[in-house]
């Protein structure tokens, strides 16, 4: 079982609750590589609450996944050695979305009628 909980992402800011007694080190937010928004973490239970802010600028059409980070760097460090990935995110928006899903639609529905032609051949015989 994962230490962390995504409670999913409202008004830009992800959040989830960490699972563990001893405080988490530096958290990071990634998107392609790079670090683009630290998180916050406030003591809560017998955990700690974390609050990872998505940036604007970071979303756009298609899929984007975000990693949260676990270091020990400080400040502006980049991601150090031996980062630790504890959960992510994918947002997925834009044009892109529609045309996959109605591809998606489209060879399930192929497949449902294969499965049908299928069992009726069966049944038949």
């Amino acid at each position: 079982m994962s230490e962390f909980e995504s409670l999913g992402l409202k008004g830009g800011i992800w959040q989830g609750v960490l699972r563990r007694e001893t405080p988490p080190g530096r958290l990071l937010l990634v998107h392609m590589g790079e670090p683009v928004a630290e998180a916050r973490a406030e003591p809560e239970g017998q955990g700690w609450r974390i609050a990872a802010p998505i940036p604007p600028g970071r979303l756009s059409d298609g899929a984007q996944s975000f990693l949260l980070v676990e270091d020990q760097g400080t400040g502006t460090d980049p991601v150090q050695p031996g980062a630790r990935r504890l959960s992510s995110l994918t947002l997925v928006a834009g044009a892109l979305l529609e045309g996959d899903m109605l591809a998606e639609m489209a060879l399930m529905r192929a497949e449902l009628e294969l499965l049908k032609k299928e069992l009726r051949r069966l049944a038949a015989g």
